[in-house]
């Protein structure tokens, strides 16, 4: 009879640690903090429906998208939990305009958090699939205080760890500190993540495409033709393609890391002609580019890749083509021609 090691979060990044004789420990911490937060998170979204937990606030994001309660509770779950550990200089999430400092009293650390702290808010009251997403950084401003704009504006590529949170049938916490992508599934009974995916690897072509085709007439002419080409007959090459779409980043990402195939949010079109992308660079698509290239695929605007790019600004948007290595390589390639 086959046995298994059971192998929790806390346990797997304590013996990570032991890889790096220099660790202190601190990361460790914000790890377990990181996890503690999502645990929960995904309390509440499981019992949302039997609480006073549902539907918007009268508050809007640094988006300009109203608030939901959950999304708030989401927020201030993460910020309060990270902002105590003494591990953080800064911090930055979608509902917040401005960074988030270390909270009042407590000490600054050598590291940055970013994160989107509930993905997926419009599917809160139908009971779909929600997610957080995390990135994390070293400090790059001197000194032992309070972090600046600059330690946020990092590419993607000075990324140490990454990861999201997807709370569907079960809550799993998928990880990445640069050694590759593990999965841990939370057991409600031991209240504790265990290692149910270990070295996961994207497959290098899929067979599932994942857009919102309600905004076709909107894509520019170069995801047009991509579309109608994953669409056509031609068995010999895989094709036709099939159509999944969640509506939640993190839900549809996780489908793609785990089958293959081929996630797209493009920029849309709007109505003086020019186009606007919708998902934010620094805590949605560099954390998820990050996990996808570690797992083997590939992320991209559609021109260039997104672990390259230099934010601007703390919200600023992007295109995100992301998935199977070959899938966004022939997308990209789409785009040369047709672009």
């Amino acid at each position: 009879m086959q046995t298994y090691r059971l192998m929790t979060l806390n346990r797997y990044i304590a013996e990570e640690q032991q890889w790096h004789p220099e660790a202190t420990g601190t990361f460790t911490r914000m790890m377990w903090d990181i996890s503690l937060a999502a645990k929960l998170v995904s309390r509440e979204v499981n019992k949302a429906g039997l609480v006073d937990i549902l539907g918007e606030t009268e508050n809007e994001n640094a988006s300009g998208e109203r608030i939901q309660k959950l999304d708030l509770y989401a927020q201030h779950r993460f910020a309060r939990t990270l902002g105590r550990g003494g591990y953080l200089c800064v911090m930055a999430s979608e509902e917040e305009a401005d960074p988030i400092p270390v909270t009042d009293g407590y000490p600054t650390g050598p590291y940055v958090v970013v994160f989107d702290p509930l993905d997926g808010s419009s599917n809160i009251d139908v009971n779909v699939s929600l997610g957080t997403i995390f990135g994390i950084y070293r400090r790059v401003s001197e000194g032992e205080g309070p972090g600046t704009l600059a330690d946020l504006l990092q590419p993607g590529s000075k990324l140490i760890a990454a990861g999201y949170v997807i709370y569907g049938s079960s809550t799993m916490l998928v990880y990445t500190s640069g050694n590759g992508v593990h999965g841990f599934t939370l057991d409600a009974s031991l209240g504790e993540f265990l290692l149910s995916h270990p070295d996961i690897r994207m497959p290098e072509r899929g067979s599932i495409y994942s857009v919102n085709e309600g905004n076709l007439s909107r894509f520019d002419p170069a995801t047009r033709r991509y579309l109608a080409h994953l669409k056509e007959q031609a068995p010999a090459d895989g094709r036709p393609y099939s159509l999944r779409y969640i509506g939640t980043l993190v839900a549809d990402f996780h489908r793609t890391l785990l089958r293959g195939g081929i996630f797209l949010y493009p920029a849309l079109r709007r109505s003086d002609g020019s186009f606007k992308p919708k998902l934010r660079l620094v805590y949605e698509a560099n954390p998820i580019g990050f996990i996808a290239e570690q797992a083997g695929g590939r992320a991209s605007t559609g021109r260039e890749r997104i672990l390259d790019l230099q934010p601007g600004e703390l919200h600023e948007r992007v295109p995100l083509i992301v998935g199977s290595r070959d899938d966004v390589a022939a997308y990209e390639a789409m785009v040369r021609e047709h672009g």
